[in-house]
């Protein structure tokens, strides 16, 4: 299958990577800080992100902020988003993906967990049964979830961060990198620490 990719940085590669591991075709490339004509991966900067509809191929933002993939997505009512899943996901069948969710290599997706849209399940992250994963969300490299964990919209789970069973965690939250939640996380804050606590 043939995609086209919304941004041309760092994160833009293990997108593309993302996507030929799993044997399909990245077309070009749509960022508004890149020159027509540059490449990145050796795919080339076909033009500025609205010019991604005009390409009318399955789409992936590929943009770490959340709040950036969030405000391009609805920029963009017109574009069918695509999802990118690495082969070496270990992913159940019952698992449910939104629309341009990105999908890395060695992470786990276990039974009955829900992940929404635009959504990336970074590196060797591992999200364990009966979790809810809002969209916009960015689960980080060695990220763990326990069983029926549930995150709301636009947060971000630090690498190697965790939480317990159970654990809720508010929409636009942080996780700090290591971070330990052990019950719960208020929408908008920030906690840091083993257990997880609002910084400062």
């Amino acid at each position: 299958m043939r995609f086209a990719v919304i941004g041309a940085g760092g994160h833009a590669k293990v997108v593309i990577a993302t996507l030929q591991a799993a044997g399909h075709t990245v077309t070009g490339l749509y960022d508004d800080r890149k020159t027509i004509g540059e490449s990145v991966a050796g795919i080339p900067v076909l033009g500025a992100v609205p010019a991604a509809v005009e390409s009318g191929l399955p789409t992936v933002i590929a943009v770490g902020s959340n709040a950036a993939r969030r405000r391009i997505a609805t920029s963009l009512p017109g574009v069918e988003w695509g999802v990118a899943i690495h082969p070496q996901a270990v992913m159940h069948p019952s698992v449910r993906l939104g629309a341009g969710t990105v999908v890395f290599a060695g992470t786990v997706l276990q039974p009955d967990t829900i992940v929404g849209d635009h959504v990336i399940v970074n590196t060797g992250a591992s999200i364990d049964h009966d979790c809810r994963i809002g969209d916009f969300v960015h689960v980080a490299p060695g990220c763990r979830l326990a069983g029926d964990v549930t995150i709301g919209a636009g947060t971000l789970m630090g690498i190697c961060s965790f939480a317990i069973p159970g654990a809720r965690i508010g929409s636009w939250a942080t996780v700090g990198a290591g971070a330990g939640v052990l019950s719960s996380v208020p929408d908008g804050r920030t906690v840091v620490g083993v257990p997880a606590r609002e910084r400062g």
